[in-house]
């Protein structure tokens, strides 16, 4: 089949465009033609909160990408259609994860499936309801999902999102029952190798004996750090000398957060590397850990849970959204069976301490490591490939 991915690709970075250009891998290892069209202007400085939109990586080898479309300009939107349609494409592949990208992508959508044309699009849906809802999350979605042919999600949680505003904006039967795929969110595999703890933690400056967990992203209020250093303040993580290293470049005000480090006297145990993490640096900080933490709010999947499995890290992650769904876990305070990776606890700080506990108290690293490197299975590129061609032949 040829194949177009609609969405972030390099020069942007961050994690949907990672995915974008790693399922482009795989469908053309499977033997497919892919191209990738993406933006010259994807935010407006304005309203980015981050410090570059840029990768500092090389171009990706072996893809062919294309920067044909802004995202505030509708003509760049028809232009891009027009050299799409053009190229015959069998899917056009939509990178879905926020309301703001909705018109661009529904125009391109409905210039591609013009009459006479064989095209089907398909909403690749990372997020359908963002984590920070706002107005346009009410006005901009209904006119993207109208003009998709059919959807994949890799979490339930987007799924029955995506079901809901199906429900809201369709009125016939056909537009309601659009066909939905969902299939787990695959391993990030392309961030090099698993180091020696030792190395990576010589490499990033960390005392090679010390006990550290990390939180790794861009730090945003539905993450929940606040949650983590308060966690982190526990008289138990406190007498064992726990430490946290936070990698990750600060999408809001960063001084409630430095504040609360000082007013919880956790300064001397706190490694903060708010900068975006380059690529070739990311196994430093996973191979550098003992556990994994992802303390969100709300959540649907994570990018980061699939990097912490492609490195067998175990994790602790809250009961939110689809995250639970992954991780198999027994309750903190009983013997984990064969086969648990991690803790799913309640987003609160007594919860997040309490498994921290438990994990370092009774040395539950190796016995985590294990399940991991067995779970990790699950989360094949393949896994998505399929789902993908099931819901084409569906929509045929």
């Amino acid at each position: 089949m040829n194949y177009i991915i609609v969405g972030p690709a390099w020069p942007f970075r961050g994690g949907i465009a990672a995915f974008s250009e790693r399922l482009a891998y795989q469908l053309i290892a499977e033997g497919h033609s892919v191209e990738l069209y993406t933006f010259t202007l994807q935010y407006p400085s304005l309203l980015f909160p981050g410090k570059t939109q840029f990768s500092t990586d090389p171009a990706p080898e072996g893809l062919t990408i294309h920067r044909r479309f802004s995202s505030i300009n509708p003509f760049s939107w028809c232009k891009a259609a027009k050299e799409i349609r053009c190229k015959q494409p069998d899917v056009v592949v939509f990178a879905y994860w926020m309301s703001f990208m909705a018109p661009a992508f529904g125009t391109i959508a409905a210039r591609c499936r013009k009459a006479k044309s064989h095209t089907k699009c398909i909403g690749l849906i990372h997020n359908m309801i963002p984590h920070e809802p706002n107005l346009l999350d009410k006005l901009f979605p209904p006119y993207f999902v109208r003009r998709m042919d059919g959807f994949i999600t890799l979490s339930q949680a987007v799924a029955d999102d995506v079901k809901k505003v199906l429900s809201k904006v369709c009125k016939s039967e056909a537009c309601q029952s659009k066909k939905i795929a969902v299939t787990p969110h695959p391993l990030y595999d392309h961030y090099g190798e698993l180091l020696p703890k030792a190395d990576a933690r010589h490499a990033l400056g960390l005392d090679a004996d010390a006990r550290y967990v990390l939180f790794f992203g861009l730090i945003r209020a539905y993450k929940g750090l606040d949650l983590l250093l308060e966690a982190l303040a526990d008289a138990r993580l406190a007498e064992a000398d726990v430490r946290l290293v936070v990698a990750g470049e600060f999408y809001d005000d960063e001084q409630p957060y430095r504040d609360k480090i000082q007013a919880l006297g956790l300064s001397e145990r706190i490694v903060l590397h708010d900068h975006f993490i380059p690529s070739d640096q990311v196994n430093r900080y996973f191979s550098a850990a003992d556990i994994v933490c992802q303390p969100y709010r709300s959540a649907t999947q994570s990018g980061v849970t699939q990097i912490a499995y492609h490195f067998c890290k175990p994790m602790l992650v809250t009961d939110v959204g689809g995250l639970a769904e992954i991780i198999p876990h027994a309750p903190v305070g009983e013997e984990p069976s064969e086969g648990c990776a991690g803790y799913v606890v309640a987003p609160a700080p007594d919860a997040i301490a309490d498994a921290l506990a438990d994990f370092y108290q009774h040395d539950r690293e190796t016995a985590f490591i294990e399940a991991s490197a067995q779970e990790k299975k699950k989360y094949a590129w393949t896994n998505l490939t399929q789902a993908l061609y099931g819901l084409i032949i569906n929509i045929l």
